[in-house]
């Protein structure tokens, strides 16, 4: 009796935690590392897709000819840039994920810009300051330099050939020299001047620095274009020696500004990507869909309790219970790992509360049929739940292997509606084993030590 007095205490103190965890509440600093404090924007702090909150999926792949594939390891290099760059743009809680040998799937949650957005990311970022030559440069031309010698002349045939918009391209057959690459700069940040105009400051890294000085000290007087993927930004002329940074202005607007900062910054994807795939889901179209979530969530888990009630009387009572201390550790658990609400991850909790309660249906039919046989209640109990675990536990290892596959399917295609389903559900078996036999075990036990073995013998209360 006292093994089960503290067995009990130890379940109420952890659904108390777990209350605490789930509830949107301030929690202390060293629990708030942990997840504790959630969402601030959504139902009880927890985290939300992109279907549930709104927001921009981009579906990038590598730009490359027909039937080549990108070098072992170069999409893993451009995932790192991309993660960089997003941070860089100030995207909360966005997802970046590797789909297949040649694609990245970008989530961006409530972003102001989309469209700017998708730009900075696909973008290669191949910074450039480039030799004019004695030509003219003005902001917007696109140009071949060394690095690129056939860009200009290749998108002229495609503008021709009516493959692509219009663009400003007065010298496609020359190719302008590449003095030095992005790959000499340390920072770059968007700032204003005086005039409140956008513009980029740079600095340089030690070495780069020196080739900065000596460049611009012999070419004083000279213009010198700055190029990004084939793009010139600027082409102003050197005043003076440059050594440890510099600036770049233009016609810039705040986001444009910020977003060449961003790929200046993180540096040049080591392949081109280009957009396959873009969806945009607006916010009140998610706000929607939370509600109607919660709804059925709420309806689901309320006509279970009433079946349970209904069907098994009081047994079926302390099952509610523990059915109730389940939901609570499930949303602590999303909270503190952290998991990614879906629609298709509520889903799944959803399937995971109906898959809870059938271990209880397991556990108290096996109970009736040991009263029927003749078993006092305390022994019916116990062989209850010992002889209804291995099928349970059968029961329950199956749907752990169907969640590995569909989580590996989800993780490698990038199907993060797949991939979310899994997790949840995943996450819902393995805590309805332990609220079914070992928290409805621990009720009923406590509650025949506690004096009601007289009131579950009767067959009305037990429905057998």
């Amino acid at each position: 009796m006292r093994n089960n007095t503290i067995v009990l205490v130890l379940v109420i103190l952890l659904s108390l935690f777990a209350l605490y965890i789930v509830l949107p509440v301030p929690h202390p600093s060293w629990l708030e590392r942990t997840g504790a404090a959630g969402q601030s924007d959504s139902p009880l702090g927890l985290k939300l897709g992109l279907d549930l909150q709104g927001g921009t999926q981009v579906l990038l792949e590598a730009d490359l000819p027909e039937g080549q594939t990108p070098p072992e390891g170069t999409m893993d290099t451009a995932k790192i840039i991309v993660e960089n760059r997003v941070n860089g743009l100030g995207v909360a809680e966005a997802v970046v994920q590797k789909q297949g040998e040649s694609r990245i799937i970008v989530e961006l949650p409530g972003v102001d810009n989309p469209d700017q957005a998708v730009e900075t990311l696909r973008s290669t970022g191949q910074l450039e300051f480039v030799d004019p030559g004695g030509a003219l440069l003005r902001q917007g031309m696109i140009i071949n330099t060394t690095n690129h010698p056939t860009l200009a002349k290749d998108l002229k045939a495609e503008i021709d050939a009516g493959n692509a918009p219009p663009a400003d391209i007065p010298y496609p057959d020359q190719v302008f020299q590449t003095v030095m690459t992005g790959e000499i700069l340390r920072n770059a940040v968007a700032t204003q001047d005086q005039f409140n105009q956008w513009q980029i400051n740079f600095e340089l890294t030690g070495q780069g620095s020196e080739q900065f000085y000596e460049y611009t000290r012999q070419h004083i007087g000279q213009p010198l274009a700055i190029v990004l993927d084939g793009r010139v930004l600027s082409a102003p002329t050197i005043q003076a020696a440059i050594r440890d940074s510099g600036v770049i202005t233009g016609q810039f607007t705040r986001e444009e500004a910020e977003s060449l900062a961003v790929q200046m910054r993180y540096g040049a994807l080591p392949v081109p990507l280009k957009v396959i795939d873009i969806r945009t889901i607006g916010a009140s179209l998610g706000q929607d869909s939370v509600a109607r979530s919660l709804q059925a969530g709420i309806l689901g888990i309320v006509s279970v309790l009433l079946f349970m009630l209904l069907l098994y009387r009081l047994p079926g009572l302390l099952a509610d219970v523990a059915l109730v201390i389940y939901v609570i550790l499930n949303l602590a658990l999303f909270k503190l790992i952290p998991v990614t609400l879906t629609l298709a991850g509520i889903a799944g909790f959803i399937l995971s509360v109906g898959m809870a309660v059938d271990a209880n249906i397991l556990i108290f039919e096996r109970m009736k049929e040991e009263l029927r046989s003749g078993r006092t209640v305390r022994l019916a109990v116990e062989a209850g739940f010992s002889r209804a675990w291995p099928a349970i536990r059968d029961g329950n290892l199956s749907t752990l292997i169907s969640c590995a596959v569909l989580y590996w399917f989800g993780n490698t295609f990038g199907a993060s509606v797949v991939k979310g389903f899994a997790v949840t559900l995943s996450i819902g078996v393995v805590l309805s084993m332990f609220t079914a036999v070992f928290i409805t075990r621990t009720f009923m036990r406590a509650f025949l030590s506690g004096g009601g073995q007289k009131l579950l013998e009767s067959r009305t209360l037990l429905n057998y």
